[in-house]
């Protein structure tokens, strides 16, 4: 059986009602650095202390405690989009590009669980 293959990055997705304010907490309480902020995206994204693992805040108007979304890297996610459908693994629509910075494409575990592949468009592979 052929598996996806991931790269070294690992970004935890997770839905917060106050980016900014989510984004000071995680800086002050866990030595967080913000890398990156992207209003008309309503995204947020910090640098963690464990290498390669990344937090994203995502704007949402509830919070809704325990929604955290594991995004695996990918150098080329049509590959690994591809090789993941071909085991009947299911997607939510399309994959999405935001051009220069990110494609992405959100799939699910056997219970329904929810994850990403994410292919960084901001560097050459």
């Amino acid at each position: 059986m052929a598996t996806v293959k991931l790269n070294d990055q690992l970004a935890l997705s997770i839905s917060v009602t106050d980016r900014a304010r989510s984004a000071e907490w995680y800086s002050t309480h866990l030595g967080f650095e913000e890398t990156v902020s992207i209003d008309e995206a309503g995204w947020t994204e910090l640098k963690t202390t464990v290498p390669g693992v990344t937090l994203g805040l995502g704007d949402t108007d509830e919070a809704s405690p325990g929604n955290c979304v594991p995004v695996f890297g990918v150098s080329d996610i049509n590959e690994a989009r591809s090789s993941l459908e071909k085991h009947s693994v299911k997607f939510d629509g399309d994959t999405i590009t935001m051009e220069g910075m990110v494609s992405i494409a959100t799939f699910f575990d056997p219970d329904g669980n929810a994850m990403m592949l994410a292919e960084d468009l901001t560097v050459s592979n």
